[in-house]
């Protein structure tokens, strides 16, 4: 069965048929779906012939409802749901005798899913608690601005959101506390930048997207969970890798191009460095972004980026080097 054939998921997941196709799925495959979210990726990956899915979600949520998303193949053992963050994926798959693997597929940044529960705090178009935490424990958005030192709100706004006026956008947080829901941080993200009717933007994006990243360290996560997968892949697996800004998508750029060797060549100003380990990536792709007809249907892709390449049989460098997590 095609990819196109998947039933109607309650959200869309972004460049589906193009994921599959990087990930050249065969029959009784085992892949991992990083990010399982409402199970858009999962049940292509078993739509396309995967013989096994073993899907990770550091959110509760996503993993409670996912018997009743995906039920045949709960049932029929050939998806395992995991509730854990996705860089924790070597050390999960080991402790289960799961490694290696086929193929893995990360999504990153926010789910669909907790875009649309106002009760998650993720987003602005619907007033909620100032929450984003998406494994719903540790520090909430409300704790970190209503108690963080004005330099660092204006730190991880301007790192994270890359937003220019990120000091006034802090002031303004600290001059308007207590912050408690989302209506009320917009308001004043809004209010401080000059906010009309008719922008082409809301200014409030930048420093929703920037607290969140912050809260839940996801480029951190980002970076381990690719020293992860590069663990758990055979020879021949295959990576897929979809990110929706830019800071994500340099992180898995860096990566691809570093692993791979497609390393600068050298010059009279700056001599060619020594080699490095043996690549342990290869056919690294140009990224890929959705096309017209998708973003008709789907205008939460327009920023979405599509990374794939395929392991090779040299070890991982981490492991080369002897570090562990």
């Amino acid at each position: 069965m095609s990819a196109a054939a998947v039933a109607p998921a309650p959200h869309l997941p972004v460049l589906i048929e193009e994921v599959i196709a990087g990930l050249c799925v065969q029959s009784g495959e085992t892949h991992v779906d990083g990010t399982f979210g409402a199970g858009g990726y999962t049940r292509a990956l078993l739509a396309a012939g995967a013989g096994r899915v073993i899907a990770f979600d550091r959110d509760p949520d996503a993993i409670a409802d996912g018997p009743s998303l995906v039920p045949d193949a709960v049932a029929e053992g050939r998806l395992t749901l995991i509730q854990e963050r996705f860089s924790q994926m070597d050390k999960a798959l080991e402790d289960r005798d799961l490694a290696p693997v086929d193929g893995v597929t990360l999504d990153i940044g926010v789910s669909s899913m907790q875009l649309d529960r106002a009760e998650r705090g993720f987003a602005f178009s619907k007033d909620g608690p100032l929450d984003m935490r998406m494994s719903q424990a540790g520090e909430s958005a409300a704790d970190f601005l209503n108690h963080a030192e004005e330099t660092e709100i204006a730190r991880v706004i301007k790192d994270y959101g890359e937003e220019p006026r990120a000091r006034k956008v802090a002031s303004a947080i600290v001059a308007a506390r207590p912050l408690n829901r989302t209506a009320e941080l917009a308001a004043v993200v809004r209010k401080s930048l000059g906010y009309y009717q008719g922008m082409k933007s809301d200014p409030a994006t930048r420093t929703f997207q920037a607290i969140r990243i912050h809260l839940n360290a996801e480029l951190d996560e980002l970076e381990a969970g690719l020293v992860a997968a590069e663990r758990v892949l055979r020879p021949g697996g295959r990576l897929a890798v979809v990110t929706f800004h830019s800071l994500e998508d340099r992180i898995v750029k860096r990566f691809l191009k570093s692993r791979s060797g497609a390393t600068p060549a050298g010059s009279r100003h700056r001599p060619m460095a020594a080699s490095g380990p043996t690549p342990s990536f290869e056919k690294v792709a140009k990224p890929v972004s959705p096309s017209d007809a998708e973003l008709a249907t789907n205008p939460r892709a327009r920023s979405a980026r599509l990374r794939t390449a395929v392991r090779t049989d040299a070890p991982a460098w981490d492991q080369l080097k002897g570090s562990a997590r």
